[in-house]
């Protein structure tokens, strides 16, 4: 599905925006804690970017079953966890930080999938 490698370039896209917000924008406007929440928020963004790029070409090239469920689990886990640290890290607001851990379980989750539909083919 092409909608996975379009998701990834378009969070890869928002990841790189946000990378340099961050650096030039916020720096000296956040604390130190939280211009670190906002860069793991980043960094954690871009990295699952780029597996729903490797998600969207698997699908393509393998047709592996699971692979479908994998793509919107990790595209839930970015609006969770990335959402939910940025949002923090903007607001102090810490209840925040009992929805970043969701998130990263859809990570988890949809690495699972990745690893079980590769390993069925």
């Amino acid at each position: 599905m092409k909608l996975f490698v379009i998701l990834g370039a378009v969070n890869a896209f928002i990841a790189v925006a946000c990378g340099a917000f961050g650096a030039h924008a916020l720096e000296g406007k956040l604390s130190e804690h939280y211009l670190a929440i906002w860069e793991t928020a980043v960094k954690y963004q871009f990295y699952h970017a780029l597996g729903l790029i490797a998600i969207g070409i698997l699908i393509q090239v393998t047709g592996a079953q699971f692979l479908t469920a994998a793509g919107w689990f990790m595209t839930a886990g970015i609006v969770f966890f990335t959402g939910s640290l940025m949002v923090l890290a903007f607001t102090g607001i810490s209840i925040l930080g009992a929805v970043t851990p969701i998130g990263g379980v859809m990570f988890l989750i949809s690495w699972a999938l990745v690893i079980i539909g590769i390993a069925k083919i």
